[in-house]
């Protein structure tokens, strides 16, 4: 590590301080204990570091100034605002527990106490805080009469302002003080509070880590996290620091029970469970933060002096002392290539409606009137002065029929668009049965799907061409097909949808990759470490069957997982979601092969899923900007809402009639013009495959035009090969494509899905052509007719219908310069 000298008002050597990153470039220092171990003295002080010009600035605040701490916790809340709480006085007393608001506002600085009502964590320090937005999480800690293990949470977005104490169900870190938590904003852990080590009440360190996530139904849970290596666990410490980089947790410096004992810089990376271990960063009680690939401490002890407080900051260069370690390397690389890289390390301008400080304060003044005019019947609160109005989108529901009934699980939430349903269920002693029946019921028709087809960690041990569907009968299925259907024909034609969100682009039939993509990126059920159902939401972009030979696996488990998780798993239809075209193309013959069906029999398998397609939507729009669909946009559509005049069931029409059958048509076969200097729109005879005319390749010009037209900024779709899985185009189209080795060796791409993060930054993930099995990927449309003795009474193949089975697999699109660049 090098020292980086700043000048100015240098703040003294100090041990139990806070920095934090405030600004882009900016670090706001508080507090700490100044002079030795045996002779200190608590400060408040607060100091502004600007890390280009490297000059300290003391800082003298005004408003509600906090006393002076040490082992507190502050973070960054909004541009220049930071908040702090708890902490150690001095002389064995502890900081009182309000919650203290700085703003530094052209060099001088404003503090504000956070109006709470109720019950709050009370004392501590040697605690964790961290934000999970809207809500600061405090976990732990000493409360001065012994350590604790609980956790708490505080809505900073919700007045009147109060804390929350977190009670989970699930198995939680045991009591400690000293320890370390961080924010993971990326990957399968995004969105989740990581704790790691401390000092439990047997004055032991531990070397634990635990992850803490709010489930999309209002719960909390704890999981510990897996470490893949037993016998290479991390070191036992507290008084460390920990920070994340991507999804890369860093451990820097503490102490363990050991006098002496030095303790490596050490990495867990929680996308794979590995430990890596480096070179001993020899410091305790100290401040760290992180600004583009440079690691920064300040203060605290060092190991070789324990009793005195260092001085100035150390600064350590992550490409440097990765640059032998190739799995963090890439992780590096990943991230610079991102534009918002640096933004993950600093806090966001504030929005009008998130101007913190300023919404305390008003609150305090409200608060004030109103005692005030206590004396009065009513309080009136001026409008004019409570601007912030938010909108919630869920009501608090309670249903009692008697003053002396129990009404502790008559209490839920309901989502504002389904408050007007509430008053059906209103009656004396009204009780749901056949809701609780339904459940059930839903849970035992998915469970044999789940069982079979949700593999994993299970798919390579299953052998080549073996049945994945025994004991799944046809009944089991028709009746999967009508629930599936129900939920779809409630959903619109074009989904609004959040972040964070997977999307996935073709999978033909290609189940045993799918579950690759599950295994290496994890899958979508509720384990918290191997499934994210809860803090990820699934896309699917279409063309589930036909091709590959494990078409029915892929339908049947989308089918289920939309059924078990409607409101996180999203089915969009492509274009192979057409009888027309399954009859074609594989599907028709997968389904007769493994059922021994009429597929032309209207009860048969392959009918009822093909009714099914004809209610799945045609487009999803994410977060009003992107807009996600098969195919593309055609040269008909004008505005995304001309898409929901759409009717349906809806039949595919290949000689459209109509203005709706032509937008329908475009949006599940038409494709980008190949070239980003192709302005104009373009004929794609390869496409058009009934000689109809009808499908184009569309052009620079058509997309900035549309999506300048309808406030968009990119289209994402697939319905194209591309050799790196994923393509980007002039910045505002992005085809993925998650079928790797499309078409049996002959064009050997990768697969890849897409992940769009919480904050926005889309991220691909890729995986390689499998290694050569002698599982029977493909089907053989030629053959097949003759395969199996009376296989034509059952698949009637006319002579058009077996030259089109000739027709080869959808080429690459042709790699144009710059196309295949990591997202910016």
């Amino acid at each position: 590590m090098e020292s980086v000298n700043f000048g100015g008002d240098n703040p003294q050597p100090r041990f139990g301080h806070t920095i934090c990153v405030i600004a882009p470039n900016k670090i706001a220092l508080f507090g700490g204990a100044v002079g030795d171990t045996g002779r200190y003295v608590i400060t408040g002080d607060v100091y502004i570091g600007d890390m280009t010009s490297k000059k300290w600035k003391r800082i003298e605040a005004s408003g509600s100034v906090p006393t002076n701490r040490a082992a507190h916790q502050a973070l960054a809340i909004e541009l220049n605002q930071m908040i702090i709480f708890g902490g150690a006085v001095g002389g064995g007393g502890l900081a009182d527990d309000n919650l203290y608001v700085f703003e530094l506002r052209d060099d001088t600085g404003t503090w504000v106490t956070v109006p709470v009502i109720g019950t709050t964590p009370g004392r501590r320090y040697g605690h964790t805080m961290v934000l999970i937005k809207p809500h600061l999480i405090v976990f732990g800690g000493n409360t001065g009469q012994e350590p604790v293990n609980d956790v708490w949470s505080f809505n900073l977005e919700k007045s009147p302002y109060s804390w929350q104490k977190l009670e989970c169900s699930s198995e939680q870190p045991s009591v400690r003080v000293y320890h370390s938590a961080a924010l993971c904003t990326t990957g399968s852990a995004n969105g989740m509070m990581v704790a790691f080590g401390g000092r439990t009440n047997d004055q032991g360190a531990l070397n634990d880590t635990w992850g803490l996530r709010k489930h999309r139904d209002g719960r909390w849970d704890w999981v510990r996290a897996p470490y893949r290596n037993q016998t290479e666990q991390p070191l036992q410490r507290y008084q460390h620091s920990t920070l994340f980089l991507g999804t890369l947790m860093m451990v820097i410096g503490g102490r363990s029970n050991n006098v002496g004992e030095t303790l490596p810089f050490e990495i867990y990376d929680t996308e794979t469970s590995d430990w890596y271990k480096f070179q001993a960063i020899q410091r305790f009680r100290h401040s760290s933060w992180l600004i583009d690939q440079f690691l920064y401490l300040h203060g605290g002890f060092d190991s070789d002096q324990p009793n005195i407080p260092t001085e100035g900051i150390l600064r350590l260069n992550l490409n440097t002392r990765f640059a032998q370690t190739p799995q963090l390397l890439r992780q590096m690389n990943t991230l610079k290539t991102d534009q918002s890289f640096t933004q993950s390390f600093n806090p966001r301008p504030p929005t009008n409606q998130t101007q913190t400080q300023d919404q305390f304060r008003r609150t305090n003044q409200q608060q004030a009137l109103a005692k005030n005019q206590n004396n009065n019947q009513q309080v009136r609160v001026s409008s004019a002065t409570n601007k912030n109005i938010r909108l919630a989108n869920q009501a608090i529901v309670a249903m009692t029929y008697g003053p002396e009934e129990d009404i502790t699980n008559q209490v839920k939430k309901v989502p504002i668009d389904k408050l007007q349903d509430e008053h059906k269920k209103l009656g004396a002693g009204f009780q749901d049965p056949n809701s609780q029946n339904k459940s059930q019921f839903l849970d035992q028709l998915c469970q044999p799907f789940v069982q079979n087809l949700l593999i994993p960690k299970d798919y390579q041990s299953i052998p080549p061409n073996s049945n994945l569907l025994t004991g799944i009968r046809k009944e089991m299925i028709i009746k999967l097909c009508d629930e599936v259907q129900r939920v779809l024909d409630k959903e619109p034609i074009v989904l609004r949808l959040r972040r964070p969100i997977k999307i996935y682009g073709n999978l033909n039939g290609q189940f045993l990759d799918l579950m690759r993509f599950f295994d290496h990126f994890k899958a979508p059920y509720d384990n918290l470490y191997n499934g994210d159902i809860d803090s990820q939401d699934y896309l699917f972009l279409g063309d589930y069957v036909d091709r590959g030979t494990r078409s029915l696996e892929i339908v049947l488990l989308l089918f289920t997982l939309k059924l078990k998780y409607a409101d996180q798993i999203h089915l969009l239809r492509g274009h192979h979601e057409d009888a027309k075209i399954n009859k074609i193309f594989g599907f028709a013959d997968e389904c007769f092969l493994k059922f021994a069906e009429d597929i032309m029999d209207p009860n048969s398998i392959y009918q009822r899923i093909n009714r099914v397609f004809q209610y799945l939507p045609l487009a999803a729009v994410i977060e009003d900007k992107i807009l996600c669909v098969h195919g593309g946009i055609g040269q008909t559509m004008r505005t995304v809402d001309e898409i929901e005049l759409i009717q349906r069931p809806l039949e595919i029409v290949h000689d459209p009639k109509t203005y709706q059958q032509k937008i329908a048509l475009e949006l599940l076969w038409s494709d980008p013009c190949l070239s980003e200097d192709e302005l104009e729109n373009q004929p794609n005879p390869e496409r058009d495959i009934f000689q109809n005319r009808q499908i184009m390749r569309f052009g620079t010009n058509r997309v900035s035009k549309f999506l300048q037209e309808n406030n968009l900024n990119i289209i994402i779709r697939s319905h194209e090969p591309t050799q790196e899985g994923f393509e980007r185009q002039n910045n505002n189209v992005i085809t993925v494509f998650s079928c790797p080795d499309y078409g049996a060796n002959s064009q050997n791409n990768k697969g890849s899905m897409l992940t769009i993060s919480k904050r926005g930054d889309i991220i691909p993930k890729v995986i390689l052509p499998a290694n050569s099995t002698s599982e029977s990927r493909w089907m053989d449309l030629e053959e097949a007719i003759q395969r199996k003795k009376g296989f034509a009474k059952y698949v009637v193949i006319d002579n058009d219908e077996l030259q089109w089975r000739k027709r080869q697999f959808t080429p690459l699109r042709s790699k144009k310069s710059q196309s295949q660049k990591q997202f910016a």
